[in-house]
């Protein structure tokens, strides 16, 4: 692909920001008193965040595959 190597770069940092980021979210998240209910189940509170985590690590990995490739 002919693209700049500064954006290329920058789908790399996105890319790397998310795939550090989104994990220590989900520690937290994780973590919530609103996470379980009284039996230990999972709530929509965590089924939604992690939902919207997965999507955006998805994201991640496709940012870094496409800056990869705008690089070769």
């Amino acid at each position: 692909m002919d693209v700049p190597v500064a954006w290329s770069v920058l789908l790399l940092a996105a890319a790397g920001w998310n795939l550090v980021i989104w994990p220590q979210f989900l520690k937290r998240v994780r973590a919530d008193e609103r996470s379980r209910d009284a039996d230990g189940r999972a709530t929509r509170f965590l089924k939604v965040h992690v939902g919207l985590i997965t999507i955006s690590l998805a994201f991640a990995v496709a940012l870094g595959v496409l800056g990869v490739l705008t690089l070769v």
